[in-house]
């Protein structure tokens, strides 16, 4: 008598497949929670510079740091023991921050880097002499921007020129440097947004305003892609283990050159502005949302971080409120590409 061999009914073997498709599905389930739960710590409200740590061996580049919060980063940077490298475009304006930073600060590591972000090729030799010297970058903080002027403007590629400087410029430089950043054990990319990013939208169909410019439209889309962009960056960061903490920030409304070398303090922008201008942050308060995401241990990749009171435009450190259209990731991808071919630089 020749047995057949014992087979499980088929449903049984479906019973097992079940089995086996809900212990994978309660395994994706819990990995996607876990990543859900990353820990968001609220900033001390009353943070300072006096709970910065140490940033002895660090090496910092912050753009635009000859004025303004960019100057603020610098000396606090310096002041807790970092190296300190600004970039900007006036050589002499340069030498006199520095100057002022060693005046404050005699042991101050502190060196001056030209830079035009409305330039790439000058992007690229700034990002090749550094490549040359670094042994790694920890921090980049993209801090320079123009805001408003009142006539379209063209940079040397012939792009519009705040979308240009305030962004463009930063992602190719950001790009260009992620070898040195990847290098470092606690690499960020620090990028500078503001609450006008709240109000506008990515124009893909003229995102250049050359059929229609207005100054603070254009402003403020530059300012929602670089808050956009630094998003999609930890996300592309993560997906690819490159280790990088990208983060956004932005000031409130604080008192710099901005408006004097923007739309200017004639302007009916500027009137308003010198009525109101004692009521909102100091630079040096302007800088405390990026200095937070520089050097605080707790400060979480991804997040967005800015004053919290007076509908944000001053107060307490804290989250800040993510514009709608930053949260909204349908069109990442397609800035991220456009950015790709109006800079010619890919992230590696």
């Amino acid at each position: 008598m020749v047995h057949s061999p014992v087979t499980p009914s088929i449903t049984a073997t479906q019973r097992i497949l079940k089995a086996v498709r809900t212990l994978f599905a309660i395994s994706a389930l819990a990995s996607t929670l876990a990543a859900q739960a990353t820990p968001r710590t609220e900033p001390k409200p009353d943070w300072s510079t006096q709970d910065m740590p140490s940033q002895n061996g660090r090496i910092v580049l912050v753009t635009g740091g000859t004025s303004g919060m960019g100057y603020e980063d610098a000396l606090a940077l310096t002041r807790a023991g970092a190296e300190v490298i600004i970039a900007a475009r006036n050589a002499e304006r340069g030498c006199e921050a520095i100057a002022n930073i060693k005046q404050a600060v005699p042991e101050a590591r502190v060196q001056f880097e030209t830079l035009d972000l409305a330039n790439l090729q000058s992007v690229r030799d700034l990002a090749n002499r550094l490549q040359g010297r670094l042994p790694r970058l920890d921090v980049l903080i993209n801090n320079a921007a123009i805001m408003s002027p009142p006539v379209r403007g063209v940079s040397a590629d012939g792009y519009e020129m705040q979308l240009a400087t305030n962004y463009l410029g930063h992602f190719a430089l950001t790009g260009l440097l992620m070898p040195l950043l990847r290098k470092s054990d606690d690499g960020r990319v620090v990028s500078l947004s503001s609450i006008a990013a709240g109000r506008a939208v990515l124009n893909f169909d003229d995102l250049q305003a050359e059929r229609a410019y207005d100054p603070f439209t254009t402003y403020s889309q530059s300012k929602l892609a670089v808050l956009k962009w630094s998003i999609e960056l930890q996300q592309r960061s993560d997906a690819a283990g490159w280790g990088i903490r990208s983060i956004a920030a932005h000031p409130g409304v604080a008192v710099t050159e901005l408006i004097a070398r923007g739309p200017g303090l004639d302007s009916e922008f500027g009137k308003q502005w010198a009525v109101e201008r004692d009521m909102y942050h100091s630079a040096a308060q302007g800088a405390l949302p990026t200095l937070y995401a520089a050097t605080a241990p707790e400060a979480v990749g991804g997040a967005y971080y800015g004053p919290t009171g007076d509908n944000e435009k001053r107060g307490p450190l804290g989250f800040a409120k993510m514009p709608p259209a930053a949260a909204d990731r349908s069109n990442s991808d397609a800035l991220w590409q456009l950015s790709e071919r109006l800079t010619g630089i890919t992230y590696r």
